[in-house]
């Protein structure tokens, strides 16, 4: 079937050309489509210039992803963060996947883009947590049909943890996989907070969000944007 990926986008420019760079090389990728939130850089010329359909969409990652898919033509929908890289081989291991009709959703592993040994105890927890729950979180990639994307509404419209619930939503459809192949997701964002502190905080929003059920608009204040 068509595979169709979605990348919601803001202020990208430095990130985008080696993800895009990345997908123009692989095999079996019928169309990338770009939804902007409202870039002031050169985020939109890079991705048309690229081959990419650019739509824009109002800001905020579920709703620029809701809206990337609405514009997709693929029968499959991979959305995929502007800063990561997947592997060679993943639109035959969506395909593969997605093929199982017991499989709501699949998603790779995570690989962090820095030779730093903390940044391989991160991965490895980030990697354990996952499989444990099947819960993968967007830098890991996500990939469906679009049937089972339709059923569950697509993503919710919230400010945070949109992945979470629409990853909840999956899991009443069928199974989530957590493909073994690395998503390549890259360090900025822990590099400009610090390692430590930086999964320290996701570890605390999260806890807040699925324990305390702390509102998504109340953590989003919390939730730093290093672009």
């Amino acid at each position: 079937m068509p595979l169709s990926v979605v990348i919601p986008a803001l202020n990208e420019a430095a990130a985008l050309p080696r993800t895009l760079d990345a997908l123009m090389a692989m095999d079996g990728i019928n169309e990338v489509v770009v939804a902007d939130g409202g870039s002031t850089d050169t985020t939109r010329e890079i991705a048309r210039d690229s081959g990419c359909v650019v739509i824009e969409a109002p800001r905020g990652r579920a709703s620029q992803m809701n809206a990337g898919a609405r514009a997709a033509s693929g029968d499959l929908i991979f959305f995929l963060h502007a800063d990561c890289v997947p592997p060679p081989d993943a639109a035959g291991r969506i395909g593969a996947a997605l093929a199982d009709n017991q499989t709501s959703a699949c998603a790779f592993s995570l690989r962090i883009d820095h030779p730093g040994v903390a940044f391989r105890v991160i991965e490895a927890l980030a990697n354990a947590r996952s499989r444990l729950f099947s819960a993968p979180f967007g830098d890991q990639g996500l990939a469906l049909t679009r049937s089972a994307f339709d059923a569950v509404g697509g993503y919710p419209a919230q400010p945070l943890m949109e992945d979470v619930e629409i990853v909840r939503a999956l899991h009443r459809a069928g199974r989530v996989r957590i493909l073994p192949e690395r998503m390549r997701a890259s360090a900025r964002r822990w590099l400009a907070r610090g390692a430590v502190r930086t999964t320290l905080t996701d570890w605390r929003l999260q806890l807040a969000y699925l324990v305390l059920k702390t509102p998504p608009e109340r953590l989003a204040r919390l939730y730093e944007d290093i672009r």
